[in-house]
């Protein structure tokens, strides 16, 4: 159970993080990008803001990497991350190991196939940030509770990739700044790294992301298949 719990605890993190994330790669492209020069980040707030406002749900795959302080050990997995407003995620993860997050506005389950368990929690309960819970509710506004800046280092990467930086401004264990570089030519996310308050290291990389194709409610409900040994979370 312990171990579960550590891996549920760091789900919940990637959770916290991905959301605003996918929203900057939905607001980079040609028309925000004079010539090699980074667009002012009060231009990119604005444009990102009024694209959140207007997605209404997301799909793309990805590669998820967590890097175990204390063991120093890397994970590497990959599937498929669904989003609808409000309060709808799906984690669908096909590699190494088949398992299934499914969140709705009244349940979080975590189902492991191959061990037949599912865990479940109020989700409520899950998501404890105020400024979480704005965003995933459709209200989130984004220069009321984010410091974005490019990268204090650099503006960009050697190949000439853009680096942003996002710090929440409400103090939680669930919240943490991180960084997304995008890619300087195609305007979409290549990478989104960041480390919880333990300095477990997680990095994301997405592709084939799609917004707004009209993703059905059905898809973030979950019934545990016939067998399964179900255990309530706190």
């Amino acid at each position: 159970m312990k171990l579960f719990s550590d891996r549920y605890k760091r789900l919940k993190i990637i959770i916290a993080q991905i959301w605003l994330c996918f929203l900057l790669c939905l607001i980079f492209n040609p028309s925000l990008v004079l010539a090699d020069t980074p667009v002012p980040i009060d231009e990119v707030v604005r444009a990102l803001q009024q694209t959140y406002e207007k997605t209404q749900d997301f799909k793309a795959g990805f590669i998820q990497q967590t890097t175990i302080q204390s063991i120093k050990k890397t994970e590497t997995e990959e599937g498929t991350v669904f989003f609808k407003n409000p309060k709808n995620m799906l984690w669908d993860y096909s590699q190494p190991k088949k398992k299934k997050l499914v969140i709705n506005p009244r349940k979080a389950w975590l189902y492991l196939p191959q061990e037949k368990v599912a865990y479940t929690q109020e989700s409520d309960h899950m998501f404890k940030s105020r400024t979480l819970i704005k965003f995933l509710s459709g209200l989130g506004k984004l220069k009321d509770d984010f410091s974005i800046k490019y990268a204090e280092t650099k503006a960009s990467d050697k190949q000439g990739n853009y680096l942003l930086v996002l710090t929440p401004l409400e103090k939680t264990p669930a919240l943490h700044p991180f960084q997304v570089t995008v890619d300087k030519n195609t305007f979409l996310i290549l990478q989104i790294s960041f480390e919880d308050a333990l300095g477990n290291a997680t990095l994301l990389k997405f592709s084939n992301i799609a917004t707004n194709t009209g993703l059905s409610e059905k898809m973030f409900q979950f019934k545990p298949p016939a067998g399964v040994s179900i255990f309530n979370m706190p």
